[in-house]
């Protein structure tokens, strides 16, 4: 693994461990999508926005440039997320950095999961994962750094 995996999956961990939020409810669901919908908007991202507490869908929409392709991704990347309890993307960094292949190795329905970036658990103090944050619409980098921002601002917000 290079430096540059290691530093991009060692971030990734602290982020993980980092957006940790005292409490999550349909409310704050709203306003936490709501708010990433404005941002995305404001910066013509082409994107799909999801949010899940337990099995039900509470918060979607899609912005102009986005597709059904989007939704997709947004739902092979949540089914991740939910298995793992963590990070699309920290799954993926994870299995790359132990020099496997996530669609590969991890012997799962790649119709049904993919370990890109972009859909964050939503982890609450003393519970655990209740749902996820997500999007789907630009590179897995950007999609994550976007859903990493959004919740860091929420949390910090609260």
């Amino acid at each position: 693994m290079t430096d540059d995996a290691r530093a991009t999956l060692k971030r990734i961990e602290a982020e993980e461990q980092e957006l940790v939020l005292p409490g999550f409810d349909l409310a704050d669901a709203w306003a936490l999508g709501s708010r990433m919908r404005e941002a995305a908007l404001a910066a013509g991202l082409p994107i799909v926005i999801g949010i899940t507490l337990g099995e039900a869908r509470v918060f979607h929409t899609a912005l102009p440039g986005s597709s059904a392709d989007n939704d997709g991704w947004l739902e092979r990347k949540t089914h991740v997320a939910r298995r793992y309890g963590r990070s699309s993307y920290g799954v993926g960094q994870s299995f790359r950095a132990s020099g496997k292949d996530f669609d590969v190795d991890a012997r799962l329905d790649t119709t049904q999961f993919a370990a890109h970036g972009g859909v964050f658990p939503i982890t609450v103090t003393g519970v655990g994962v209740v749902g996820t944050v997500g999007v789907s619409g630009l590179p897995q980098a950007d999609d994550h750094a976007f859903v990493v921002t959004h919740l860091r601002a929420y949390r910090g917000a609260r």
